[in-house]
């Protein structure tokens, strides 16, 4: 066989590079849901506590970013990140969006605690239309009429997944208003970082770091008021070496999200991550579903699937919306990722 060429391997680095950045937020973004749900409602720990689960993944991100910080001035050329420093005023001026980030980290957990894995996507479905119509009211920004369509599309799906999750006898009331609340906390959380992020420099990473720490005080009047200071100093299983090992972990991937993100859309492109995260959804919900060998019906797989459809095609047509835009003022395109990408997941 003869040998390749130089842009042969070339290409297959680049393919490389591709496929390991996509398959590292599969495997962190599908984990760190499995992980969650695990914590948070497995008859093994059950420990009735996401408010004080999604404080200790706060302060794992804190250490993290200040960890790091201090190592890449420590080893400049190993490591590279930005210099973490506390400023009281930056502090003050992340706090309104610090507040979105709280609600909207805390109803992720808690709609996973109430619903299962297989339902947590269609569950929290509605960020899209949220982001349309916050956009809207809180920026001004209209919407295209293909668009608002999608978002008609998403909302469809997610009632009948609704109905159909009745139907097996496995819906929560509970976790469905979680899940709509997360949803419109995502919306808010990406408008509010748009406002936020001149404080921090542009730096996502400062902007973490600022976030988790507010975060670590904003939830302690929240665990005091919910009663979960007493759930945790009487849980069994407190000084349990494997618990604290799975809660650290937990926090790692929480952190790892924010890089492989970042990772995946500057390797391929925004609109690939969008597709990815729509794919790596449907993979979610079905190892899911084969994991616990749930049985659901036609009409539920056909809910997920219009939701899957409808939010790959808002994706679509805002890039497309997007590439007119910068065609006509004749600027380079945004390689950010769109509105509609939660900050995902974000996305736990």
């Amino acid at each position: 066989m003869a040998p390749r060429s130089t842009e042969e391997r070339s290409r297959m680095d680049g393919y490389m590079k591709v496929f390991t950045a996509v398959a590292a937020y599969w495997i962190f973004s599908i984990g760190l849901v499995f992980i969650n749900k695990y914590l948070l409602s497995s008859d093994e720990l059950k420990l009735d506590a996401p408010l004080f689960v999604t404080w200790y993944q706060c302060l794992v991100t804190v250490f993290l970013c200040l960890g790091l910080s201090f190592l890449s001035q420590t080893f400049p050329k190993a490591i590279s990140f930005p210099q973490m420093s506390f400023d009281q005023k930056i502090s003050r001026e992340v706090l309104p969006l610090s507040i979105m980030f709280v609600g909207m980290i805390s109803f992720n957990n808690l709609c996973l605690k109430y619903v299962g894995v297989s339902f947590y996507y269609v569950g929290r479905s509605l960020t899209t239309v949220f982001n349309v119509v916050c956009t809207y009211l809180i920026l001004g920004e209209k919407t295209s009429g293909q668009a608002i369509a999608c978002c008609f599309l998403i909302i469809a799906g997610f009632f009948m997944g609704v109905d159909q999750e009745d139907a097996t006898g496995s819906l929560s009331i509970s976790g469905v208003v979680y899940g709509v609340l997360a949803s419109l906390c995502v919306a808010l959380n990406a408008i509010y970082t748009k406002r936020v992020l001149p404080s921090v420099g542009d730096n996502l990473w400062r902007l973490t770091m600022y976030n988790n720490l507010n975060a670590l005080f904003l939830f302690l009047p929240l665990m005091l008021f919910s009663g979960e200071f007493g759930e945790v100093i009487y849980f069994p299983k407190l000084f349990d070496i494997v618990f604290w090992t799975v809660m650290t972990i937990s926090g790692v991937f929480g952190f790892m999200m924010g890089y492989v993100t970042g990772w995946q859309i500057q390797a391929t492109s925004p609109l690939t991550h969008n597709i990815s995260g729509t794919a790596k959804a449907a993979a979610q919900t079905v190892i899911a579903v084969a994991y616990w060998s749930e049985v659901k019906t036609l009409l539920w797989w056909i809910s997920n699937a219009v939701v899957l459809f409808g939010s790959a095609a808002y994706t679509y047509v805002q890039k497309k919306a997007m590439d007119k835009k910068s065609s006509l003022s004749n600027k380079p395109l945004d390689r950010r990722p769109l509105m509609s990408t939660k900050v995902e997941e974000e996305e736990v």
